[in-house]
């Protein structure tokens, strides 16, 4: 046995995490975090967070992203229109014991993650790539790309 087929048993010995290394998280993240996302919505919908900045407006959560130990969950939020997003996170934080606690109380985990919020800016990104497609530039490479087909 050469020293490089030692190399490459000693390779097929390693266990491959590929699913914690992937941008979405594993596939057990991905649901803990929907479930979340869910019951989140629930509440935001049927006014089970008693605060009237939250019960002011319409929230969306787009996003719940956990941690690989699903100790953590960051929630995405985003008030409807984009209006008051910085009095939305702050009476989200305020509120925040009392929904990691309906969360521990609906969503059956071993552990009821911390709960971050953050505004989702997925939107403002595309708006700025909307934007510059419509640049007369990008207008023009995007035309002459036509001709050349």
């Amino acid at each position: 046995m050469t020293n490089e087929d030692f190399g490459l048993q000693e390779m097929a010995r390693q266990p491959r995490h590929h699913r914690e290394s992937t941008a979405g998280g594993s596939q057990r993240q991905l649901r803990v975090g929907e479930l979340i996302r869910h019951e989140l919505a629930d509440m935001l919908v049927r006014g089970d967070i008693h605060d009237p900045v939250i019960q002011g407006h319409m929230i969306t959560i787009p996003e719940v992203r956990m941690t690989a130990d699903l100790r953590l969950a960051t929630v995405y939020v985003m008030p409807l229109g984009g209006r008051d997003e910085k009095q939305v996170l702050d009476a989200l934080e305020h509120n925040k014991r009392y929904v990691r606690g309906e969360i521990a109380r609906r969503v059956n985990l071993k552990f009821a993650p911390d709960l971050r919020f953050r505004l989702d800016e997925r939107f403002d990104e595309a708006e700025r790539i909307e934007k510059l497609l419509r640049t007369p530039v990008v207008r023009r490479d995007l035309g002459s790309g036509k001709d050349e087909e």
